[in-house]
């Protein structure tokens, strides 16, 4: 079997490939972009195994006049910058010793010792330049049927990188199947190492669990790490039942991972959010329990977090968002308040003022925007 693609076919991708092959080592693009490739999906960046040892690739590097950086040294990998663009090479490696997400690794492994030390099957898939597939464990079937196995035994996978806990259930609602489940030797694993998330840093756990959140219907995935005690060990007191009723309702809505999160309800205290997240995510929380109308809720919060809110909430009373919801979060978002300070000066001043101007708001808001400037002074009594 062949793949093809701009992302192989571009100059700086086949200028790597070829730096390695013309010196007599093998170089193969490997996993992610192969597997992408083969299921028709954006390949985002090129990752490149080669039988070369680290040093090696620096010198070539070199030698071709391309600039190689080394981001991962220890674990093998070299940075080469070809074409404006960065192309990871890590040499074949097999694992001598591994400490959860730290690990021993020695170079000059072969393919089959390579392909063997990494995560799950659908992911030991290596090209060459030419596109040719080649496959060392099987894992094309596996990939065309959208089934997520590890390699070999699920728990020894699991105990070189528990992160791979995570990265089983992000991938399979990236990739996987829904209607044939998950692999039940690979969910028992991922609970009987539940405990051991842990010790990985925030970072990593938010960085998987927002990749898991932003796929297409995450809602079977999370059911299973719920099951499996994995959700409740990142997300203290989550409940995944009125997840599938969001991702129902929300019929290709734009956004979604912080609205996902959020109605999770679980405490995200344990994650790494930006400042900016951290404040959208109190705001979808705080609406979820708001009465205003849609337009309101577009008001308040903008269009995005108007939307969030508007089917956070209708997931939560498990019913449909009202008729013609998004016009309306739209119309919120687009709308001005009808009054200025100065249309209430000079009668009022100072904190009078600005009590004014938020009754005045509350009232607009119950109006579904609809009062305009001589009401909302006749109800203040300043007409």
């Amino acid at each position: 079997m062949k793949i093809s693609g701009v992302w192989l076919d571009n100059p700086g991708t086949q200028a790597v490939l070829g730096m390695l092959t013309g010196a007599g080592y093998q170089a193969l693009a490997v996993g992610g972009c192969v597997r992408n490739a083969l299921l028709g999906v954006p390949v985002t960046d090129v990752d490149i195994a080669t039988d070369a040892l680290p040093e090696t690739v620096s010198n070539l590097a070199e030698t071709a006049g391309l600039r190689a950086v080394p981001t991962g040294i220890a674990h093998g990998t070299v940075t080469i910058v070809a074409q404006g663009e960065g192309f990871e090479v890590t040499s074949f490696r097999h694992d001598d010793e591994s400490f959860g997400r730290h690990a021993r690794v020695s170079f000059g492994a072969d393919l089959a010792q390579d392909a063997a030390r990494r995560d799950f099957t659908m992911n030991a898939l290596y090209a060459q330049a030419d596109g040719t597939v080649i496959d060392p464990l099987g894992g094309l079937p596996d990939l065309l049927a959208r089934r997520l196995r590890f390699v070999g035994d699920a728990e020894a996978r699991i105990h070189e990188d528990y992160l791979r806990v995570l990265r089983f259930f992000r991938f399979h609602a990236q990739y996987g199947d829904p209607a044939q489940g998950l692999d039940p030797d690979a969910l028992a694993a991922c609970a009987a190492n539940s405990a051991m998330l842990e010790t990985l840093s925030r970072e990593r756990v938010t960085a998987e669990l927002r990749k898991l959140l932003a796929a297409a219907d995450p809602a079977p995935s999370v059911a299973a790490m719920a099951q499996a005690g994995v959700l409740n060990a990142v997300l203290p007191g989550a409940d995944a039942r009125l997840l599938p009723v969001l991702v129902h309702l929300e019929d290709g809505a734009p956004g979604g991972w912080l609205r996902r999160l959020a109605m999770l309800t679980g405490d995200a205290d344990g994650l790494r959010l930006s400042k900016a997240e951290t404040r959208e995510f109190g705001k979808i929380r705080d609406a979820f329990g708001s009465m205003h109308s849609p337009a309101a809720l577009g008001w308040t919060l903008g269009e995005t977090l108007g939307a969030d809110a508007v089917l956070g909430r209708a997931a939560l009373f498990e019913n449909h968002a009202p008729e013609g919801w998004h016009a309306d979060v739209k119309r919120g978002a687009e709308a001005q308040f009808p009054l200025k300070p100065a249309d209430l000066m000079p009668a009022l001043q100072g904190p009078d003022l600005g009590t004014a101007i938020r009754q005045a708001q509350a009232q607009w808001l119950a109006s579904d925007l609809s009062l305009g400037k001589e009401a909302l002074l006749s109800r203040l009594g300043l007409a």
